[in-house]
């Protein structure tokens, strides 16, 4: 397994990561069965596990808990906040209050006394990134967490909270999670170049698109259910405009891997892997048999010839999905924002 460090920390990561969307019940409710993952990627050299107090209400993080329990300091634990976790307003968000609330309930579900990477799990419009940036360093300083990051932010708001941390003599991000994939490639355009400038390291998650560049959805038929597929169950259906342009991209994607002699999810694990901006592929999946292939081959490298031919069927800088920003900010949600008033 190879190992990358992230940004300018020092701190070393695998290439590969585990993401844990699907642990509990959005996924797998099967307890044993979820440790059983997780340990298979430790075992094989992962060592870095990316999880969430949102995901399954705190039941995934609870589980994670229970599979580092005997190998703690070998493992780098990242989580996030952010997300309702109740419909109450002030049980989400990157306010001081609610951040300081949640590193203890997940240090609790962990089973831990500190966070490796602690993340916000999305830009936040109604608190000062200044307030969320001083709070996440005073928990550095308070021994809390070790590192802190920022998911789905987009780059122009990246760029204010680093500026907006030298100036206030803080610490700023160390970290950005975005979802990259050959199918949604917008974070070419703009957040990695921030990422590299700045010094910040990658997660990319969903490399994979949810399951459309695993080989499960081909021609007009679906061979597997998954969980996601239940909870998203719009963003597979195969009747769709849209589904139509990804399974005539996905034949030939397919077509191209196996020139290149390996299985589809290699290639587009691969290609998310060959970005200079990206440290980490958060890879999940809610069955032991998926993380064995994701790790199996995850050292092939792609040539320029098939990184050039997967450019070729979906372009750089663009999603296949349809939405041009991975984050919608209110300046594009609200139209009372872009509206002048008399």
């Amino acid at each position: 397994m190879e190992n990358r460090v992230l940004g300018r920390t020092g701190l070393w990561v695998s290439s590969i990561g585990v993401g844990t969307g699907q642990f509990g019940a959005f996924g797998e409710p099967d307890h044993d069965a979820c440790i059983r993952i997780a340990h298979i990627a430790l075992d094989r050299g992962v060592n870095l596990i990316d999880t969430a107090d949102f995901y399954s209400g705190g039941e995934a993080e609870t589980i994670v808990g229970k599979a580092i329990a005997d190998r703690r300091e070998k493992v780098i634990v990242a989580t996030k906040c952010g997300l309702p976790m109740s419909a109450d307003p002030n049980e989400s968000g990157a306010s001081r209050r609610w951040i300081m609330r949640s590193v203890e309930a997940s240090l609790r579900r962990l089973g831990t006394d500190y966070i490796d990477v602690y993340q916000m799990h999305r830009p936040d419009p109604n608190t000062d990134v200044m307030q969320t940036v001083e709070t996440l360093d005073d928990l550095v300083r308070a021994g809390k967490i070790r590192y802190f990051g920022s998911s789905m932010f987009p780059a122009e708001l990246l760029v204010e909270a680093q500026l907006r941390a030298q100036q206030g003599g803080r610490s700023g991000f160390h970290s950005e999670q975005t979802s990259y994939s050959i199918f949604n490639r917008l974070g070419e355009a703009d957040v990695f170049p921030v990422c590299e400038r700045m010094g910040l390291g990658v997660f990319a998650y969903s490399p994979l698109d949810s399951g459309w560049l695993s080989g499960k959805y081909r021609s007009g038929q679906v061979t597997e259910v998954s969980p996601r597929y239940r909870l998203m169950a719009g963003y597979f259906d195969l009747k769709q405009q849209l589904s139509q342009r990804k399974l005539e991209a996905v034949e030939k994607l397919s077509a191209l891997a196996a020139e290149a002699g390996i299985t589809l999810s290699h290639l587009a694990i691969g290609f998310v892997l060959a970005h200079s901006s990206v440290t980490s592929a958060l890879v999940g999946g809610w069955k032991p048999a998926y993380i064995e292939e994701h790790l199996t081959r995850n050292e092939a490298r792609l040539s320029d010839e098939v990184l050039d031919a997967i450019d070729a069927i979906v372009a750089p800088g663009t999603n296949i999905n349809g939405t041009t920003r991975n984050y919608l900010s209110p300046a594009l949600t609200d139209p009372t924002q872009r509206r002048r008033r008399a």
